[in-house]
């Protein structure tokens, strides 16, 4: 949609408020809007960000800011959401058909999956939207049980939680280390 595509703001530890979470989204959407004369557009528990996506000035009008993109930094989607893993899974088989059959059968209201090719690759790509009910091991196996995986891929960081429920031994196989926690970056960047 633009130069910054989403924001989100995210409560990371139970019994954070997703109330929090939208507050701090419309103070945002509120200060781009009129200091940076964005475009926002506003998901989280009142609509998914797939349909922000679909609707934006089509049937949809900015919730702040202008009525059009703006010239240089186009829009942007502020959400309010629990944490979210992206994981990648890359197929031994270059076979984007297979690769979107998985993905069709992955989705569900946990699971956003792709199928794509990538490099001659072929690749399920997900968003784990409740990583606690659907997490990278539950979704490697599903993929596993029908084709040979190449390798995992985290993308950026999963919440602890997400990561005590995986068994040390799969970490390396599913591409998870306790390094890669989001707690785990916030203690870094309190010692640094």
């Amino acid at each position: 949609m633009g130069v910054v595509d989403v924001v989100p703001f995210v409560p990371l530890h139970a019994p954070a408020d997703v109330a929090d979470a939208v507050a701090a989204r419309d103070r945002f959407a509120a200060w781009a809007g009129t200091e940076l004369e964005l475009p926002c557009f506003l998901y989280g528990p009142e609509r998914s960000l797939p349909d922000v996506r679909r609707e934006a000035f089509q049937r949809r009008q900015p919730d702040r800011g202008p009525p059009t993109p703006h010239p240089t930094a186009g829009a942007t989607a502020v959400g309010a959401r629990g944490p979210l893993v992206a994981y990648n899974l890359w197929l031994v088989p270059p076979d984007l058909a297979l690769a979107r059959s998985l993905a069709a059968e992955l989705r569900s209201p946990a699971v956003r999956a792709l199928g794509l090719e990538v490099g001659g690759h072929a690749q399920v790509s997900c968003n784990l939207i409740d990583p606690l009910d659907v997490g990278p091991a539950a979704v490697y196996d599903a993929v596993a049980r029908r084709a040979e995986v190449d390798r995992a891929e985290l993308v950026g960081l999963v919440p602890a939680a997400v990561l005590a429920d995986v068994p040390v031994h799969r970490w390396g196989e599913l591409d998870l280390h306790r390094e890669r926690t989001i707690e785990a970056r916030l203690e870094q960047a309190r010692i640094g």
